[in-house]
């Protein structure tokens, strides 16, 4: 056993410290998902399941507002990988400071706006809901207040993946989740149902948490990146923005696919069929959620590898994402064959999920995984002008193809990933290639921008 450690922690400081950061991220992932496991059956026993499904629908359409950070944290992210591997400390700092400013200026500034426009809203038309206008009101501003706030508290999240420690960035996710929980038994046990109460209470929690490890962190390890109005300098604001804002537009794009499906869901089939969407969503999810842990670290280190033109350490990466990809599809068919039993156990007979939807979105999970080990390859070294094109395109048909799928041909909820699929398909047509003409130096033109 302790020589299979040995081997396993063998080899470069670039590949010890991702496999470290994988291992850990995988122990805490896998706490965090056992928590969202029991959070969704208390949510719905607190809630019922057509206020479940428009708290996650409003969840959804406040999420639209990401991309508002105009690719700024993945911005952050890239550059202050390539000033830790270039050893200046300095330009590190004035991005950190430059960028904590802007993005609090921003979250600012989309409070102010949105508190003039949301008011004249009918939310309850948007969301296809009958509860009380003025209580959803109110959840919808304290909600948006909180999270465009999240926008610069979640910043440390982006520094520590960008330094190579995604762990401890899903350590802070972790304790949010168990927090979140505890907050949902309480309020189950002591309050009667209220989609205030519990939108409220989760928002905050998603706050407070990344402000303390903003705090921690800022104090210890990262003392020497702590923002400073000294050493806010704007002239670094297109170097943030240059790639920052292909971020932006892919963010935005991915935000039109992903963020809008529970809006159509809830249009065309009605909140409970949120709840439905979402249960199979979650369940094969996991999926992702493990293979983005593996993947996280090599963002960074593929950052510091092309700096460095350490082009065969990225190949052998690689190789070995993919064997770990192939087994998850195993994995991905199991669950899928057992999905039926796992629902009724979860959580009983609330609620019943097609199996059609569950096909549907294994194929959709297993395929935008393969798409993550590229696209994560290719974001890390900057290489993005192809994606870029990619989501505006697959922005602009998503929408259409899912009212399509799910309205005229009637598949409901399943129409509206199958519309999702199409668009991933495309990418696993052109990234592959991309990638491994930039690996092989034969790239030219839009192939290597």
């Amino acid at each position: 056993m302790i020589s299979l450690l040995k081997k396993f922690f063998s080899g470069n400081k670039r590949s010890v410290l991702v496999k470290k950061n994988i291992l850990a991220s995988v122990f805490l992932k896998g706490i965090s998902i056992l928590i969202n496991l029991l959070l969704v059956p208390l949510t719905i026993s607190y809630l019922n399941p057509e206020n479940y499904g428009v708290w996650l629908t409003l969840s959804s359409i406040i999420g639209w507002f990401n991309i508002f950070d105009l690719g700024l944290g993945n911005g952050l992210r890239n550059k202050f990988a390539e000033a830790q591997a270039i050893g200046d400390i300095g330009l590190a700092k004035k991005y950190v400071s430059t960028t904590y400013t802007l993005i609090t200026i921003i979250a600012t500034l989309l409070v102010i706006v949105f508190s003039l426009i949301a008011y004249f809203l009918n939310w309850n038309s948007m969301l296809n809901t009958s509860i009380d206008s003025n209580e959803l009101t109110l959840l919808v501003f304290v909600v948006f207040g909180v999270f465009c706030f999240q926008f610069v508290a979640k910043l440390i999240n982006t520094i520590l993946v960008a330094d190579q420690r995604p762990a401890l960035s899903t350590m802070i996710n972790t304790i949010a989740s168990l927090i979140s929980l505890i907050i949902v038994y309480i309020l189950l046990q002591h309050t009667k149902s209220s989609i205030f109460y519990l939108g409220t209470s989760l928002s905050l929690a998603n706050l407070v948490v990344p402000i303390v490890a903003t705090f921690f962190f800022f104090g210890t390890i990262y003392k020497k990146f702590r923002p400073s109005i000294k050493l806010i300098d704007f002239s670094y604001t297109k170097d943030l923005m240059s790639l920052g804002t292909k971020f932006f537009i892919m963010q935005g794009a991915a935000m039109i696919v992903f963020m809008t499906d529970n809006f159509i869901i809830a249009q065309i089939s009605g909140p409970e069929e949120v709840t439905v969407y979402n249960v199979a969503h979650k369940y094969f999810g996991v999926i992702m959620v493990f293979f983005t842990i593996i993947t996280i670290p090599l963002w960074s280190a593929s950052t510091d590898a092309f700096v460095q033109n350490d082009l065969s350490w990225i190949k052998r990466a690689f190789k070995r994402i993919f064997v770990i990809w192939l087994l998850f599809c195993v994995l991905g068919t199991g669950m899928l064959i057992v999905s039926n039993d796992v629902y009724s156990l979860w959580l009983g007979k609330a609620v019943q999920v097609p199996f059609t939807l569950s096909l549907t979105m294994a194929c959709y999970v297993l395929m935008a995984s393969c798409v993550i080990i590229f696209a994560t390859f290719l974001s890390g070294i900057g290489k993005i002008k192809l994606s870029i094109y990619h989501s505006v395109l697959v922005s602009i048909i998503n929408i259409p193809l899912s009212i399509y799928f799910a309205k005229n041909l009637e598949f409901g909820s399943t129409g509206v990933i199958m519309a999702t699929c199409v668009g991933v398909v495309i990418s696993l047509l052109f990234q592959p290639i991309q990638f491994f003409k930039i690996i092989n130096g034969t790239a030219k033109s839009l192939w290597n921008q």
